[in-house]
């Protein structure tokens, strides 16, 4: 019996009639959502004068050049640091703290310096001996030996604690040490000289800080024991240098040996996107259930080398060790040589292998009609090629946009005046961060009540009404960029879409297909629906500007014990994220609607719903499949290409073994190739996608508007008539089942 549905047909309004006259998109067209067009034109003209307001008051010296404690640029023409490029930090590890990232300054003591360090040494080595001369360049200028004891001169950071052998980079100097090929290394070298020439191992320097044990006991009795603690922050400092700098520098230098591997990486999964889109053209059928079942055979492959691995590791003693057991090390090589690391392999693989093979067992109807949508548009795509370099002009718009927001935000970040603020030695101090004059902060009871404390530079800011709205300005640009990036998109998808609706509604193809249709959607689409483009981007800007909200906000509660506020956060989180996808897809789909009839956004977009919830069991299975389809092509593109270099990386190429650099960790460009050719492979396809949605909101207005007879014959091929019939035939029998 036929199942028969509670909703009539004209709840979502009324199929389309058939209109000889119809012939693709509509040429006499007028301007839509013009209001939207000129408020979005009057904030583009604001956010050129926010852009100019902060240039005027903003100097990005202030970010990209070094500024010591003091405010004062490293290197400037007419002041004490003339000569003095390099900044130096007393104490490094705190320029890990986030502060750094909002008040653009480290919370430790800063100098403008001629030269980084080239050797070891403490306060205690150099503390009275002929190596203070060399030792006071890294003090604070004017002072002097004798002044205050040891433990006075390391609590208000007249002088650093230790120093230790660096090189400058980015005009700043940064700790050298570095192992090679499991040997430590400093600047190089694995003998150095310390202050009194006598030669010692790199070995040494972890023990270095230990040393201070040796000097001489009327210093100990002086600093009252605080330099102990003093010492063991010293070695605790050297070991999480060498670990962070050592992990650093190495993945640094992979990438300066196998840049140009990346680009040849990137550029194999360039020409072959480009050749697989031109194949289905050709080859779709053939091409496409090749895919599917080539990622079906990838997978099972890998669960049985999974499970190869997994037995052989079973028996070989140390292979049983947990990963939680080992902790995190960056040489993955070493989660390898774990028989549970290969298990997790296997069970994971095995899911995906379940989920693909179930999904093409009840979607397997469907897929021949997919398929044939997707030979439609690459049958497109061939006929209208200049659509292939479009999304050039799309990456062009979206740097400039990024650009012209990263110059802004930096300019207003810079802007204002030097602000002080007072650092204390502990968290005790009443006066902790309030503002300060470095002047005649020596002078203030502060020093008294919170020995150890400093006033420090803190950030750029002011008391103008420019400066208490700094923050406002700084939401502006984002919204502004949010709203310019999304109507880039948009522009571009509604160009596309115009395009491929006159390849689909041109009844003989491709003598009916316009001339130069891609120009010719653009043109239509800037001249008359820029506001409507605008109304869309808008809608799904503020949806963004909320998200960026509740996710500061949920960072800001990660600490909190209040379980209902984190929930509800939560929730809202997921709500939003739901709401912006199902934006997403409306905008898309109204897009498509406005390039082919010129109506405004919200006719559009309830055109578009109508149509869609007209045809719903197509789009929930049809649509879905070629997204499916596609998404195994950009799968199979960028793990084919990490395949290849990950053997090329770990030189099991034979041919080429003499071309591969020298690496620390391969996984370093082998993830860099991987990730930078799918999104390479998802660029082209986000192309191919646009097309096949144009196609298949073409194709249901199609079924609506026409009944394959003479007089109103389908403008879809013979070869997808003829699938889709099989199909409806199918879904009918089913239905009466």
């Amino acid at each position: 019996m036929a199942r028969k549905t509670d909703i009539p047909s004209s709840y979502y309004g009324e199929p389309r009639k058939f209109d000889p006259n119809f012939r693709g998109p509509v040429h006499n067209r007028s301007c839509t959502d013009v209001v939207c067009c000129v408020i979005f034109i009057i904030v583009i003209l604001g956010y050129i004068a926010l852009g100019t307001v902060a240039w005027i008051h903003g100097d990005p010296r202030k970010v990209v050049y070094p500024t010591d404690s003091h405010g004062q640029f490293c290197g400037q023409q007419n002041s004490p640091n003339a000569n003095k490029a390099i900044l130096f930090y007393f104490n490094m590890l705190k320029c890990a703290n986030p502060a750094v990232l909002i008040n653009l300054q480290c919370p430790t003591t800063q100098l403008c310096v001629s030269k980084c360090p080239d050797r070891f040494a403490t306060l205690l080595d150099a503390w009275n001996t002929k190596n203070w001369e060399y030792y006071k360049k890294y003090c604070k200028p004017g002072f002097e030996i004798g002044s205050k004891t040891v433990a006075e001169v390391i609590r208000d950071e007249d002088c650093p604690s230790m120093i230790v052998p660096s090189r400058p980079f980015l005009q700043r100097c940064f700790p050298d040490f570095i192992t090679r090929n499991g040997i430590l290394t400093v600047a190089n070298q694995t003998i150095f000289t310390d202050g009194d020439n006598n030669k010692r191992s790199v070995s040494d320097l972890k023990d270095a800080a230990k040393a201070a044990n040796s000097a001489p006991r009327e210093l100990w009795t002086d600093v009252k024991g605080q330099v102990t603690a003093v010492q063991r922050g010293v070695e605790r400092t050297i070991t999480n240098l060498l670990n962070a700098k050592e992990v650093g520098m190495k993945i640094f230098e992979d990438y300066a040996n196998s840049w140009d591997w990346i680009l040849i990486g990137l550029v194999i999964t360039m020409v072959v996107s480009l050749v697989f889109i031109l194949l289905l053209r050709f080859t779709a059928g053939v091409l496409l259930w090749l895919i599917v079942f080539g990622v079906i055979t990838a997978v099972a492959f890998g669960i049985w080398h999974c499970y190869w691995e997994y037995v052989t590791l079973s028996g070989k003693p140390g292979a049983n060790v947990t990963i939680s057991d080992i902790g995190f090390h960056t040489d993955f090589s070493i989660y390898l040589q774990l028989s549970q690391t290969w298990l997790i392999f296997m069970i994971s693989l095995s899911v995906i292998e379940t989920i693909i093979v179930i999904m093409l067992i009840f979607l397997r109807t469907r897929l021949r009609i997919a398929i044939a949508l997707l030979k439609e548009g690459s049958r497109a795509i061939s006929y209208i090629m200049s659509t292939l370099f479009y999304p050039i002009i799309t990456f062009f718009l979206l740097a400039v946009c990024i650009a012209y927001w990263a110059v802004i935000a930096v300019f207003l970040a810079s802007s204002g005046n030097a602000v002080y603020k007072v650092t204390p030695a502990d968290d005790k101090c009443m006066y902790s961060n309030i503002t300060c004059n470095p002047k005649t902060f020596r002078q203030t009871n502060i020093t008294k009540v919170c020995p150890g404390s400093q006033c420090m530079f803190a950030f750029y800011g002011g008391e103008s009404v420019y400066h208490r709205y700094i923050l406002v300005l700084h939401l502006c640009n984002l919204f502004a960029f949010l709203w310019l990036v999304n109507f880039t998109i948009a522009l571009g998808q509604c160009t596309l879409a115009g395009a491929f609706a006159s390849y689909y509604w041109a009844l003989k193809k491709p003598g009916d297909i316009p001339a130069c249709p891609l120009y010719s959607a653009f043109s239509r689409a800037i001249r008359y629906h820029t506001g409507s483009l605008a109304f869309g981007s808008l809608i799904l800007a503020v949806v963004q500007m909320i998200r960026i909200v509740l996710e500061y906000l949920d960072q800001k509660l990660k600490g909190s014990q209040n379980g209902c506020a984190r929930f509800l956060l939560c929730c809202l989180k997921c709500c939003f994220w739901c709401l912006e996808h199902f934006i997403k897809f409306i905008n898309r789909n109204a897009y498509i609607m406005i390039a082919i009839y010129g109506k405004n956004f919200c006719t559009s977009s309830k055109d578009a719903f109508f149509l869609l919830m007209r045809n719903v069991i197509r789009v929930a299975v049809l649509d879905k499949v070629t997204d499916f389809l596609l998404f195994l092509g950009k799968l199979l593109i960028s793990g084919s290409v990490g395949v290849l270099a990950f053997f090329f990386f770990t030189r099991k190429i034979p041919v080429i073994q003499a071309e591969v650099p020298s690496l620390n960790y391969y996984w370093v460009p082998l993830l860099t190739v991987i990730f930078g050719s799918y999104m390479i492979a998802h660029g082209f396809f986000n192309l191919y996608a646009m097309c096949v949605d144009t196609l298949f909101l073409c194709f249901c207005e199609d079924l609506e508007r026409n009944d394959g007879t003479s007089s109103r014959p389908y403008y879809m091929s013979p070869g997808l008539h003829k699938i889709l019939r099989k199909g409806e035939e199918g879904a009918k029998l089913c239905a009466a089942s």
